[in-house]
C-alpha cells in the first residue's frame, strides 16, 4: 500500500521541539487508527516539504517512533506502521448515531430543462476561441498538468490489470465498484482526510458528478429545498436544478458557507427550512474563490443539519493540493450523526478522462444509492478500477501526488508574483492556499467589461474566463477572472499574464 500525506500540524511557537511534534501526532494518528498496521508512511523528504521543514526534523522523528515500536524501517520497504500484538490496539468508536433510512423513489423523474432566462443558471465560461491547437496561453481552470502525468506506470497498472483479469471481471461487476479499489480508497480518505469509513460504505462512480447526481435524485423530491453556496458552479447548479427541488444560493465568505444566513434565505425565496434536505459544500477550497471553510462554520453546518435533518454533500473539491501549513480534515471526519456525504474524484489528481469518482456514505444511504447506480449506468468500468487500485496500492499515486504538488507550488508561485508585478495594487486575488486556480479582481480596471478583456486577450493569444457567472445574489464590482495555472509552464505564465496586462490597458483605453 502506498503513503500519502499526513494530517499533520506543527505549532512553531510551542515549546516542544518540532521532531517531538511529529512524533507525537503520528502516534495519535495510529492510536486513532487513521494509521494502522502495515500502512506506509512519506518518506522523510516528502514529508519535510510537506510540513516546510528540515528533512533531519523528520529523521529525528522517524528514529523516535521506531524507538517507542510505533513503526519499523527496513530498506526496499520504506518506514511503516509496526504490527501490534494481539490486543494491543483497538479501533476507536466513532460515536455517530446513524439516522434512519430515507424514503427514496425507486425510479428518478426525468430531468426538467432548466431556465436559460434564470441568472441562476448563466454561462459559467465564454464559448470557445478558436485558434491553432498549442498556440493559445490557456488560463482555464480545472486542468491538471497532464504532460507531467506518469504515463509510462499507469501502462504498467493498466497491463497488470489486464493480465489478471477473468472472464468474470470483463463481464457486468458490482455497481458498487471494484473490492480492491474501495479498500484503497478507504485507506486513503483515512490517512489523508481523517474519514474513517468502511469499505462497504464507499461506491465507485462516473466522477463526483455522477456521485452528485444520484444524491441529488434520490434525496429531494416535489416541494424540497437545496442549498447551495453562492458563488458556486454553475454545472453544480443545474445537476441540482434538474430535480423537483428548490435551488436556493447562500453566500460565502472568508470562513465558507454563511450558516446563519441559511433560514433567513431559504425564506426569503418563499420556503421553509424545514424543507431543506440537501446542503452542497466544497470546505477544503471553495469554488471558485478558493476559501476554506473554518472549524467553527464547520460545527455549525452539522449542527444547523441534524437539527434540520438535512443532508450535506461535501464535494472534497481540489484537497489533494494545499498550500498552507494546517490542513483540515474533511468535514465528514467531524462526529455529523450520519449527515455528511463525503464525495471525492481522481479527475483533477490523475487525468480527467479517467472518470472515477466516489461517495462516502452514511450507512442508510447505501442500498438507495446502489439502486439509482444500477439502473443509471449499471457499473464504472472495472478493469480501469482494479488499474487505479494497482497505481494506489503500489506507492504510484502517492509520488505522482507528492511531484505535482512540488511543481503546482512553483507555478502557483510564478502567478501570484506575475500578477504582482504588472497589476500591483490593482489586482485582488483570492484562493491562493489551496486548489489549481486563483479568483483575480482586477480592482484597477473598475468599469471596464469583463467581455471587452476577454476578446483583447484573445487576440493576444491568451485565454481568460470570466467569474461573475458563478455569482447569483452578489457579482463582484470589477472584472474578476478564474485563472488555472498548473497546465502552463512558470514561462508562459509570465507570457500570459504581461499579455493580458497589455489588453487590460488597451480595453481601458489606455494601449
Amino acid at each position: 500500500m502506498g503513503s500519502t500525506e499526513l494530517l499533520i500540524a506543527l505549532d512553531r511557537v510551542s515549546g516542544t521541539t518540532l521532531q517531538q511534534q511529529v512524533c507525537d501526532q503520528v502516534t495519535a494518528l495510529v492510536r486513532a487508527g487513521r494509521l494502522r498496521p502495515g500502512d506506509a508512511l512519506p518518506a522523510s523528504r516528502e514529508l519535510a516539504q510537506q510540513l516546510g521543514v528540515s528533512r533531519t526534523v523528520i529523521i529525528r522523528a522517524y528514529e523516535l517512533l521506531r524507538a517507542q515500536g510505533v513503526v519499523t524501517a527496513r530498506r526496499g520497504s520504506g518506514t511503516r506502521v509496526a504490527d501490534f500484538p494481539a490486543g494491543g490496539t483497538t479501533e476507536p468508536a466513532t460515536g455517530r448515531a446513524v439516522s434512519p433510512a430515507r424514503s427514496v423513489p425507486p425510479v428518478p423523474a426525468p430531468p426538467r430543462p432548466t431556465d436559460e432566462g434564470d441568472p441562476l443558471w448563466q454561462p459559467w465560461e465564454p464559448p470557445p476561441v478558436l485558434r491553432r491547437t498549442g498556440t493559445a496561453l490557456d488560463f482555464r481552470h480545472g486542468t491538471p498538468a497532464l504532460a507531467a502525468f506518469p504515463l509510462a506506470r499507469w501502462r504498467q497498472s493498466m497491463h497488470e490489470a489486464y493480465g489478471r483479469a477473468d472472464a468474470a471481471a470483463l463481464g457486468y461487476g458490482p455497481a458498487e465498484g471494484s473490492a480492491a479499489l474501495r479498500a484503497e480508497i478507504a485507506a486513503l480518505v483515512r490517512r489523508s482526510r481523517a474519514v474513517d469509513a468502511a469499505p462497504e460504505h464507499i461506491m465507485v462512480t462516473g466522477g463526483a458528478t455522477q456521485a452528485l447526481d444520484i444524491l441529488v435524485r434520490m434525496l429531494v423530491g416535489p416541494g424540497d429545498v437545496v442549498v447551495i453556496e453562492d458563488p458556486s458552479h454553475t454545472v453544480l447548479r443545474q445537476v441540482f436544478g434538474c430535480s423537483d427541488a428548490a435551488v436556493v444560493p447562500v453566500p460565502v465568505d472568508e470562513e465558507g458557507l454563511r450558516v446563519a444566513d441559511i433560514d433567513d434565505r431559504v425564506r426569503a425565496q418563499g420556503h421553509d427550512p424545514e424543507q431543506v434536505k440537501v446542503v452542497y459544500v466544497t470546505p477544503s477550497h471553495q469554488f471558485p474563490t478558493g476559501f476554506i471553510m473554518s472549524r467553527a462554520r464547520r460545527r455549525a453546518l452539522i449542527a444547523w443539519s441534524h437539527e434540520r435533518g438535512a443532508t450535506v454533500l461535501e464535494d472534497d473539491y481540489h484537497n489533494e493540493f494545499t498550500f498552507t501549513e494546517e490542513r483540515l480534515p474533511a468535514l465528514a471526519a467531524e462526529r455529523h450523526h450520519g449527515t455528511v456525504v463525503h464525495v471525492g474524484s481522481f479527475s483533477k489528481t490523475l487525468f480527467p478522462a479517467l472518470r472515477i469518482g466516489y461517495a462516502v456514505l452514511p450507512p442508510h444511504l447505501v442500498q438507495p444509492f446502489l439502486g439509482i447506480k444500477w439502473i443509471t449506468d449499471r457499473l464504472t468500468p472495472t478493469v480501469t478500477q482494479e488499474a487505479l487500485a494497482h497505481f494506489i496500492a503500489t506507492g504510484a499515486y502517492a509520488r505522482h501526488l507528492s511531484r505535482m504538488t512540488r511543481l503546482y507550488r512553483q507555478r502557483r508561485r510564478r502567478l501570484l508574483e506575475a500578477l504582482s508585478e504588472n497589476f500591483g495594487t490593482g489586482v485582488r486575488v483570492s484562493g491562493e492556499a489551496a486548489g489549481l486556480h486563483v479568483l483575480t479582481g482586477l480592482t484597477g480596471a473598475r468599469g471596464v467589461p469583463e467581455g471587452a478583456i476577454v476578446e483583447r486577450a484573445a487576440g493576444r493569444g491568451v485565454r481568460v474566463y470570466p467569474a461573475s457567472g458563478y455569482f447569483v445574489l452578489d457579482p463582484p464590482g470589477e472584472p474578476t477572472f478564474l485563472m488555472g495555472y498548473a497546465a502552463l509552464p512558470t514561462a508562459r505564465i509570465t507570457e500570459g499574464v504581461a499579455l493580458l496586462a497589455a489588453a487590460v490597458r488597451e480595453a481601458r483605453g489606455r494601449g
